[in-house]
């Protein structure tokens, strides 16, 4: 399930540094096939306790975490929107992602010149998505006269349908605020989706802290105005903090070296693994487990499948062909310390073709082709 998110910001705001901590620590590509990747896409496993917790149960020859890609965008400045500086290629390659990750700067250090002259996360985050929303304003307004002359011959229902749509969406835009702050219904999104607008875009704030904020991160000085900015202008939205510079290293370091500085520093694990796990959130992703064999293995898949689906995601004849589904959850599992246990307490499940895959389950899949 091929879906990224593209990290963007503002020059000498560490979206680059952090880009390089992700593929220093990237997965190992020999496990995957397909494994040439564009230089600007970094993969990386997705951190997951319970996979050793299943192998100790169930012990496999090898463990196969799931994995998430991220995408460098280019650079932006001011004027992007109108083709400044890399402008076109950088709105163009967050079209191509499904989330975004938006970097903004929050330490202070002289020795690295801020573009703006100043550090202000309030305004790293302005005038990125004030330039995402005039693109997109651009979009619209440009479809906006088209349809609405196909609209009000009252002989095309998909053009009224979409014209709706357009007129909900074009005056948000003009005020400055993205899509995503607008309240759509299941046809509207359909319709919204097919518009490939900017500011639809699920994003995840990024802070990028200096080492000293690392142990707590929500302490850092400028962590409380960009949460306060944040749920007065883009609500729902998240940010974390992240020390990019320090990431960087830890990417580099082995396991020993590792453990060690994060002891030191008072951090239970990189915050590397919360970027990772909360862009995988954002896009509404879950795991589910196969166990046992030649390999445990964690599989993504999209909240709301069922089991069919998500049975088609290791192979199309698993769905094409499929049974059921012999399910356990993970904290079943975890419970009672074996199958045989799980088993014996009735908690092992038959599921059929409606069944809604849980994250966590852990699916050994019954077909016939």
């Amino acid at each position: 399930m091929a879906l990224t998110a593209g990290i963007v910001g503002l020059p000498n705001v560490g979206k680059s540094t952090l880009f390089n901590a992700i593929t220093k620590a990237g997965a190992e590509m020999a496990n995957y096939p397909f494994a040439t990747i564009d230089p600007n896409v970094g993969m990386v496993e997705v951190p997951d306790k319970r996979l050793a917790r299943i192998d100790e149960i169930i012990p496999a020859k090898k463990i196969v975490h799931t994995t998430f890609e991220f995408t460098d965008i280019a650079g932006i400045v001011k004027g992007a929107s109108k083709g400044e500086g890399l402008g076109n290629k950088f709105l163009e390659n967050i079209r191509q992602c499904d989330a975004i990750v938006h970097v903004v700067r929050a330490f202070d250090d002289d020795n690295i010149t801020h573009v703006s002259g100043k550090v202000d996360p309030i305004d790293d985050i302005n005038t990125i998505n004030l330039e995402l929303v005039l693109a997109d304003l651009e979009s619209i307004n440009k479809r906006y006269t088209r349809v609405e002359k196909v609209a009000k011959t009252g002989r095309d229902k998909d053009a009224q349908a979409e014209f709706a749509v357009l007129q909900k969406i074009k005056p948000v835009l003009e005020e400055g605020k993205p899509v995503r702050s607008i309240e759509f219904n299941d046809d509207e999104k359909k319709i919204v989706k097919g518009l490939f607008l900017l500011t639809s875009k699920p994003v995840l704030y990024v802070a990028n802290i200096g080492e000293e904020d690392m142990a707590d991160p929500d302490g850092n000085k400028y962590m409380p105005e960009i949460k306060k900015f944040l749920a007065e202008n883009d609500p729902g939205s998240e940010v974390i903090g992240v020390a990019a510079g320090t990431e960087e290293e830890i990417a580099e370091m082995d396991d020993d070296e590792k453990k060690e500085f994060l002891e030191m520093e008072g951090v239970e694990e990189p915050g590397l693994n919360r970027l990772i796990r909360a862009s995988y959130k954002l896009l509404g992703l879950e795991t589910f487990f196969t166990a046992g064999g030649k390999e445990t293995r964690a599989w993504t898949f999209r909240h709301g499948m069922k089991a069919p689906q998500v049975a088609g995601i290791i192979h199309s004849d698993f769905e094409r062909g499929f049974i059921r589904a012999e399910t356990v959850s993970f904290d079943d599992l975890d419970k009672y310390g074996s199958m045989q246990a799980v088993k014996e307490a009735g908690k092992m499940r038959l599921e059929g073709k409606d069944y809604v895959v849980q994250d966590g389950d852990i699916i050994e899949f019954r077909f016939n082709v």
